[in-house]
């Protein structure tokens, strides 16, 4: 097939949605499909020598305005893909105004091309002062204009489900396709877990916490560090990677707070933070870490990369009760879950996992094979089968 991928973040830019749409581009590409992939024209300069690549990065939207109809359309009429499918995410696309929301109607009007969006979440865009009701209607709009509609997650399912319950209006297919680790399990050539800890000063009988992912309200960061102020003196926390992304600059705010709050529970100490690290260093993190604790406020979620990035390593996790049943998810199996907003019942699960090295080993090990489901081979077919193929004979 024919498939192009459209996103608003992309590597080198850091951010879910790009590291995404990197290994959709990959996978799909191994699968034998013919992949361009159109982002933003600030991109250019990291890609000038295209040709070599096994896909192709078109850095050519200048902006996410009204004048990017024209460079998509533009784009689709150059490479007559089968499916275009465009990556959504609000912060991905600087919102303000909802010409990415609108796309697919003005993609019909030129091309051939069948539409599907993957919604990475559905949060709404802020567009302009005073939109109220018509940020929540410009996400639905997305769904509604597309031929297909791709979400990541039971939760978002549930909503968009809601969504046709319209008169008059007809639900596109809509798909739950959950995305994958874009860590994988590479620490360095000759990596030794106990000589990294060493190194990283951290004792034998040090608990080393792991939390992986940008700062923002929704990952409950305050939470984080509330529960290590509880904890004993030798539990440790290690930040691995960037504090905020780069579609989303806002979240510096609420990053500060949470530096500010370290440093009022006097354990900046007890603290490191690692920055924007590559791969292999998160990695290598994610493997010499003790536990790994995201106690996300709005419950645990398989549209968070950075769980299926603690999946993927066996990290033993703590986390969150989800919003609605995640059968895949098994208390005390494959992970630990504390009540959201709940600092007391996160120290107090660190230290069952620090207490019991058996069911610590056991949740590590049923992470790893929950992980096994959610390779990238398996979502690119999935996608293709279930949606792109059969939009491309409609």
């Amino acid at each position: 097939m024919r498939i192009l991928l459209v996103s608003g973040e992309y590597p080198p830019m850091q951010g879910g949605v790009g590291d995404f749409t990197r290994e959709m581009a990959r996978a799909l590409t191994a699968q034998g499909h013919a992949v361009w992939v159109a982002v933003p024209a600030s991109l250019a300069p990291a890609y000038e020598d295209r040709e070599a690549m096994p896909w192709r990065v078109l850095p050519v939207v200048a902006n996410w305005r009204w004048g990017c109809w024209h460079t998509i359309v533009r784009a689709v009429q150059q490479v007559t893909p089968d499916v275009v499918n465009i990556q959504y995410q609000a912060a991905a696309y600087d919102m303000r105004v909802p010409a990415v929301n609108l796309l697919p109607w003005r993609l019909h009007l030129a091309t051939d091309a069948a539409v599907a969006v993957t919604f990475h979440d559905l949060k709404p865009p802020y567009l302009f002062p005073k939109a109220g009701p018509l940020r929540s209607r410009a996400v639905r709009a997305l769904g509604w204009l597309s031929d297909a509609a791709i979400v990541t997650n039971a939760e978002d399912e549930a909503v968009a489900c809601g969504w046709w319950n319209v008169p008059g209006s007809e639900r596109p297919w809509l798909h739950h396709i959950p995305i994958g680790s874009n860590i994988p399990v590479s620490p360095p050539a000759g990596y030794d877990r106990h000589g990294w800890r060493a190194a990283h000063g951290y004792g034998d009988a040090d608990l080393v916490w792991a939390y992986f992912g940008f700062l923002n309200e929704s990952k409950g960061g305050e939470v984080l560090v509330r529960a290590l102020a509880r904890a004993p003196r030798n539990h440790k926390l290690l930040m691995i990677g960037g504090r905020v992304g780069t579609s989303d600059p806002t979240n510096a705010g609420y990053a500060g707070q949470v530096e500010a709050l370290i440093a009022e529970l006097g354990i900046e100490g007890r603290v490191v933070w690692t920055g924007y690290v590559p791969t292999e260093e998160v990695s290598a993190a994610l493997v010499g870490a003790d536990i790994a604790v995201l106690p996300y406020r709005d419950g645990i979620s398989f549209r968070r990369g950075s769980l299926h990035a603690a999946l993927a390593h066996g990290c033993s996790i703590v986390s969150t009760v989800p919003r609605v049943s995640i059968p895949e998810l098994r208390d005390e199996e494959n992970v630990l879950l504390v009540p959201p907003e709940d600092p007391e019942a996160v120290c107090a699960a660190a230290l069952r996992m620090e207490a019991d090295e058996a069911m610590r080993r056991r949740i590590g090990e049923g992470a790893r094979e929950l992980a096994a489901t959610f390779t990238w081979d398996h979502i690119a077919q999935r996608t293709v089968e279930e949606v792109f193929r059969p939009l491309a004979a409609r």
